[in-house]
């Protein structure tokens, strides 16, 4: 399996696995979104809570040039270390929702 392929499987694993983690109110779902031909990955809560519309990206990474983006992460875990765990180098981790100045100050790649 070449790289880019591994880090799909890794990116799509993740997000399964926070997709199926319960949510306490069963009337807003998490959904995956998965576009593989564009490497572009998202978790998102849809639903409705107390007449309130429940919409919102909780996780979104890309794969850009051998390299995996996160552009968001609307979670409480350290997801760029949950993908090092998985044997990601952490020079191929981008933390895209920090500006390219903050990113030299991180163990990760600054792009």
């Amino acid at each position: 399996m070449g790289k880019l392929e591994q880090y799909q499987t890794d990116v799509i694993q993740l997000m399964e696995h926070y997709a199926n983690i319960s949510a306490s109110d069963k009337s807003v779902k998490t959904e995956t979104i998965f576009d593989s031909n564009h490497h572009h990955y998202q978790l998102v809560n849809v639903g409705w809570q107390n007449e309130r519309r429940i919409y919102g990206c909780v996780l979104h990474i890309d794969i850009i040039d051998d390299k995996i983006w996160i552009q968001h992460n609307g979670t409480e875990a350290h997801i760029a270390y949950e993908l090092a765990a998985k044997g990601v180098p952490k020079e191929d981790i981008v933390l895209g929702f920090h500006s390219p100045s903050m990113r030299k100050f991180t163990d990760f790649a600054v792009n």
